[in-house]
């Protein structure tokens, strides 16, 4: 870059030219990444970008909870050793036929 002090510019014309073309080639770099960041598929891309990556963040979110809940009823079914707690597992399958039976029977009952 020049000095704009007192001092006068001992640059020769060629080097005046080279410097000058140098910072248009700058310059049209400069508009060149402007133009593709302001480009409307540029600005698109970047939301769905940035709409997936929250979406991933949720989703992983979601992912540690379930899991932590998996984990938890998990632990009410099986000991620490990891054998099952038949105490426990015997009252809810019962449950569970019991339910299951009560739909079948209701079912039944409307077709006739």
């Amino acid at each position: 870059m020049a000095d704009t002090s007192s001092t006068p510019d001992t640059r020769t014309p060629a080097q005046i030219e080279a410097d000058i073309k140098r910072r248009r080639d700058t310059l049209a770099e400069t508009l060149d990444e402007i133009g593709v960041r302001v480009h409307p598929k540029t600005i698109v891309g970047d939301a769905k970008a940035k709409v997936v990556s929250n979406i991933d963040h949720t989703l992983g979110r979601a992912y540690v909870g379930v899991n932590k809940v998996v984990s938890d009823v998990k632990g009410q079914f099986v000991d620490g050793d990891g054998a099952p707690r038949v105490e426990r597992i015997v009252p809810v399958a019962l449950l569970a036929v019991g339910v299951v039976g009560l739909l079948a029977l209701g079912t039944r009952r409307r077709k006739s």
